[in-house]
């Protein structure tokens, strides 16, 4: 099962997938219909249906069988295709990056697996949903992919235990960490190159724990108009899923709708010189098996133009 949050004209609402490719079911307006307090128009995202308990996306799905024609009637079921896709969570209260968090990228960029987890911060202005543009700032002539597993919390905890720490995700979904590297390596604080409008991409949609056999076992990749640039496993990772939100939750408390973004793999631009950075035109997917391909475009670059800068190590 998954969850969304889309746009048919009227600004973000929530919804529930059954699977993938399925149709776009109106959770405010399911919950309105069936009676559910504090999910009839509570949130324009999936936030609250987060808020609300893991199980509570199986109840709605329940209602939506036990409702289905009366809301076909008020126009609350929605292809697709018919729809803009949105990130599944507009404002974040956090959200969280992992550096350095794949053995193959580590070994890339000629850098020693670190001992406990590097992270920096992006912000809610950096999200855009699936096949919205990636638009650079002109300042920038480095603009690079990275492939990532995103998890999203699902249930509040601080200090939570590693063997306990799963239950605490309330899904996952792909997202594409895309970062200006010459800004980026101009400041030893990362932001001025992740942070910047438009450089989450995330989506297409929240997919359920329930549905993923093994987080730590899907195939994660990157295409640039069709040619596979990242192809790894998350697998692969130095810092599992449960032990970065075991991790992070020792320093700060989480809560439902924090994003942590879990690394990227081998294969970015950085470390194969300056003809694969993303130039306007170019298509990025990130494609998870399991969750789904995540497509954005790149447009034209925006603002003054781009300052020289000497690149160092990628993140």
């Amino acid at each position: 099962m998954r969850l969304a949050t889309y746009d048919d004209g009227h600004g973000p609402r929530p919804a529930l997938q059954r699977r993938a490719g399925s149709e776009l079911i109106d959770i405010a307006a399911l919950a309105e219909l069936a009676g559910v307090n504090g999910l009839d128009g509570a949130s324009p995202d999936i936030t609250s249906v987060l808020q609300a308990g893991p199980e509570m996306a199986h109840e709605l799905l329940g209602l939506y069988d036990k409702n289905e024609e009366r809301l076909r009637a008020l126009s609350a079921v929605h292809p697709v295709e018919s729809v803009t896709l949105l990130p599944p969570v507009l404002k974040p209260e956090k959200f969280i990056c992992i550096g350095l968090n794949y053995h193959d990228h580590a070994a890339e960029t000629g850098q020693s697996a670190p001992k406990e987890p590097m992270f920096f911060a992006k912000f809610a202005n950096s999200l855009i949903g699936h096949g919205a543009t990636i638009t650079p700032p002109a300042i920038t002539n480095q603009v690079d992919y990275e492939a990532e597993l995103a998890v999203v919390i699902g249930k509040r905890g601080n200090n939570i235990a590693v063997d306990e720490a799963l239950q605490y995700v309330g899904g996952v979904m792909a997202l594409n960490d895309v970062s200006a590297r010459d800004l980026q390596l101009a400041n030893q604080l990362w932001t001025g190159g992740k942070a910047i409008d438009t450089f989450a991409p995330a989506g297409p949609t929240l997919v359920i724990l329930d549905e993923i056999n093994d987080v730590q076992s899907l195939p994660i990749k990157a295409r640039v108009n069709d040619v596979v640039v990242q192809d790894s496993n998350t697998a692969n990772m130095i810092f599992s899923v449960a032990e970065l939100v075991c991790y992070l939750s020792r320093i700060m408390t989480l809560v439902p709708g924090d994003i942590i973004a879990t690394g990227t793999p081998a294969g970015v631009a950085h470390a194969h010189g300056p003809m694969t950075f993303l130039h306007s035109g170019d298509t990025v997917e990130i494609d998870i098996a399991g969750i789904g391909v995540l497509r954005n475009p790149v447009g034209e670059p925006v603002g003054s133009s781009p300052l020289p800068q000497e690149a160092g190590a990628a993140s």
